[in-house]
């Protein structure tokens, strides 16, 4: 692949960060969202599309999947371990059955800071602690709810360089 474009979507860095150290590495074009369209996508022999996980939804995706490329890699970013999360459901909701068997997918961990989240994502996180993490007893929560819980309302960054290696190695593959 010599011709490649690393998308994303981003509410607040983390995608950013990671489309950045996938382009950096790969050599790649790198478009924020906005600034990409089904004429420039075309130009690419490979897109790589980064976006954040919001509420069910990646971010973004809608870019990918309403200007289809030849070759696609989809990775998401979002709070839960990527080792022990299952994104099934997130997946066969965001990405069409004829895109999905040929898009290659990875997740990768972001990170939050409570302060600088907006009014609505700020309720949503409030309704989740409380529809979750609020409802169960201790010996219920898993190690997920327990790191939602005791890093509710600060700041925490999961970000790592490190963890785009699987996908730097897929790309250099094909």
């Amino acid at each position: 692949m010599k011709n490649i474009a690393v998308t994303y979507k981003t509410h607040y860095g983390t995608t950013k960060q990671y489309a950045q150290w996938i382009a950096e590495e790969l050599g790649a074009t790198l478009l924020e969202q906005k600034e990409a369209n089904h004429a420039n996508l075309q130009e690419y022999d490979l897109v790589i599309h980064g976006g954040g996980l919001y509420a069910s939804g990646i971010l973004g995706i809608d870019l990918v999947v309403k200007n289809p490329v030849n070759n696609l890699i989809v990775f998401t970013v979002g709070m839960a371990n990527p080792e022990t999360t299952d994104y099934t459901e997130i997946i066969h909701k965001n990405i069409p059955e004829g895109l999905r068997e040929k898009t290659k997918i990875f997740h990768l961990r972001g990170g939050m800071d409570y302060g600088k989240l907006s009014v609505p994502h700020r309720a949503m996180m409030a309704m989740m602690k409380k529809m979750t993490i609020d409802k169960k007893s201790e010996a219920e929560l898993t190690a997920e709810d327990i790191a939602f819980r005791d890093t509710y309302g600060g700041n925490v960054n999961f970000t790592d360089k490190a963890t785009i290696a699987p996908l730097i190695l897929y790309v250099r593959g094909l």
